[in-house]
Order: structure tokens, then sequence, then C-alpha cells
């Protein structure tokens, strides 16, 4: 049945549902990679943000909607990302906030859109508090990307990004320290940062413990 297949659309749904229901747990980041320079982190004013998590229904494995973002943008640009944006003022919480993020940069129409949960809040070095709101996207839908945001939209297997072995750590220097990081490449994407963090995130949380059990 589709509900027992690793990575399907319903085995997803049912992990967030037994594993970040009802609350997704603390607050992660930067600063859980790198304890040794963690003031440097917490020095770093947040700003509110929310980020969607879009799983497409596809057989027999699921897949994730990614942006590669226009060089032209003030943050993270040129970068492989998530849509969302800030929290602004008129949203009604995270979850609208990244609806309307992604409508406005791929045209994700939010009637194929159905919110899970959200995932763990995530504090970026950039100065962002992101929160992750997981959703599952009907098939169906047609985008339309901004072109001033969204350089190009495209699917990324979501077995390839919840297997560990896919996951590398790499490092550089920033503000004068060595900042570790996940990075995920994947073909001609460099898939590493922010939403490579929260991806990992997403692993640890989902994944990981049924996949040491199973001595995988």
């Amino acid at each position: 049945m589709a509900e027992h297949v690793r990575y399907g659309a319903e085995d997803f749904r049912r992990r967030v549902h037994e594993r970040l229901l009802p609350h997704p747990g603390a607050a992660v980041g930067d600063h859980s990679l790198n304890p040794e320079i963690a003031e440097l982190f917490h020095g770093v004013p947040h700003r509110p943000a929310a980020v969607l998590v879009p799983v497409v229904v596809r057989e027999p494995q699921a897949t994730v909607i990614l942006t590669l973002r226009t060089d032209t943008l003030s943050s993270h640009p040129g970068q492989v990302a998530f849509p969302g944006g800030r929290i602004d003022p008129d949203d009604d919480g995270p979850v609208a906030a990244a609806l309307r993020e992604a409508e406005e940069e791929i045209g994700l129409d939010p009637a194929f859109v159905e919110t899970l949960a959200l995932g763990p809040d995530y504090l970026s070095g950039s100065g962002f508090h992101v929160a992750p709101v997981l959703a599952l996207v009907r098939q169906g839908f047609a985008l339309r990307p901004n072109p001033h945001e969204v350089r190009d939209v495209f699917e990324v297997p979501l077995g390839f990004l919840m297997d560990a072995a896919n996951h590398r750590k790499a490092s550089r220097v920033w503000k004068g320290a060595t900042r570790h990081f996940f990075e995920m490449p994947y073909g001609e994407r460099y898939i590493w940062g922010l939403t490579a963090g929260i991806l990992r995130v997403l692993y640890e949380r989902l994944y990981q413990d049924e996949l040491a059990e199973a001595g995988e």
C-alpha cells in the first residue's frame, strides 16, 4: 500500500503526524552545528520568516520543490532555497506567510497545498528565525516563477534529501572562525546552508531513528 512506501507522500504524512505533532520541538540552527562558536550566532538579531517545504505527491516516491534564487536578491542570492520569506505584519502567522510567499515567488496556488505541521524553528547565521511549514502538494499545479526572485524551480526526490549518504559536512571561515554546515549536491544544484540545515533536521526527526534501528 502507498502509505508503506518509504519516502512516499502518505508515509511522509504519517511520520510528520507521529513525530512532529503536537509540538515540533526546540529551535535548532547554525548554533546547533557549531556549539563552539554559538555565541557568534546568538549575537545576531533574528527576523521572523517562514518557508514552505512543499512535498509533491508523486508515485512511487514524493519529491520536494526547491528554487534557485536570482543573483540580484539582497538575501541568499543565487542559492537553492525553499519558497518563503519574511513574515509580514499582515500575515496571520507563519503558515499564511509561507503560502503567500510560495504563491508570489513561484505561482503555487494554495488550493493545491495541504499544510501538515510546523517543523522545528531554524535560527540562521544570516539573521532569520525561520518557521518551516511542512506541506503536501497534490498534482495538477502549474508554476509561474517570479523572474525578479526566482531563476529556476525544480524538484528533488524526497528519498535523496532524506538519505544521510547524500549529506556532507563542509566548512568555511566566518567572522574569523570555522563554521560548519551541511551540503547536499544534486546534479548541477548545490544545496547548502539554511536549506540543507532544515532538510538535515527533518531527516533527523523523521527518518534517522528508524534507519538506525534497521541497521541501515
